[in-house]
């Protein structure tokens, strides 16, 4: 894990932001920034598959032929990852702010949150989900990404750390995200 953090408490749980690689740190269901069709990408999605390996788009092809929904997260094998499961988030396509983009992103991470704990995962990672090639402003994504999964892990009943494995270009606006609920 980076040095480079940041982490608010809540209640008995945690919230963190770290500079890193979302494919080597380990936790009991690491997040994907998947696309709808769940069948591997470029990003987050191809650096998941790839580290991963066969196993989980081998899982995603048996358990979810048709895909899922933006808005929606489905879990698979974690393959060769230091994880037991993936969660493949679908978050939504920036196209101007006019098409539910923000209820859809944050309808994701809710998800996402939502599945870890129903899987009996007590740690979750997360990327900046839509904030890469989807093209969602990275504030505005940081902001969405901040406040719900802030009020998922208040409501979770098992999930008790949720870190974002950021890079360098995202990793400030989710440290002024974090900020801004302190």
């Amino acid at each position: 894990m980076s040095a480079s953090s940041d982490v608010l408490a809540i209640g008995p749980a945690r919230l963190a932001i770290v500079l890193g690689d979302i494919t080597i740190i380990p936790a009991d269901a690491i997040g994907n920034a998947a696309n709808s069709a769940l069948r591997g990408g470029g990003g987050v999605d191809g650096a998941i598959h790839a580290a991963g390996g066969p196993a989980i788009m081998s899982d995603l092809r048996s358990r979810f032929p048709g895909g899922t929904p933006t808005g929606t997260a489905v879990a698979t094998t974690a393959g060769r990852l230091p994880a037991r499961w993936v969660i493949h988030a679908v978050g939504p396509v920036w196209q101007g702010g006019q098409r539910r983009e923000a209820e859809l992103l944050a309808s994701a991470y809710r998800s996402a949150v939502r599945v870890a704990d129903e899987l009996g995962a007590s740690s979750l990672t997360l990327p900046a989900i839509s904030a890469g090639i989807y093209g969602y402003p990275i504030a505005e994504a940081a902001r969405i990404a901040i406040a719900t999964t802030q009020a998922e892990l208040r409501a979770a009943t098992v999930v008790r750390e949720i870190t974002f494995i950021l890079r360098d270009a995202t990793l400030g606006s989710f440290r002024s995200a974090l900020a801004g609920v302190r």
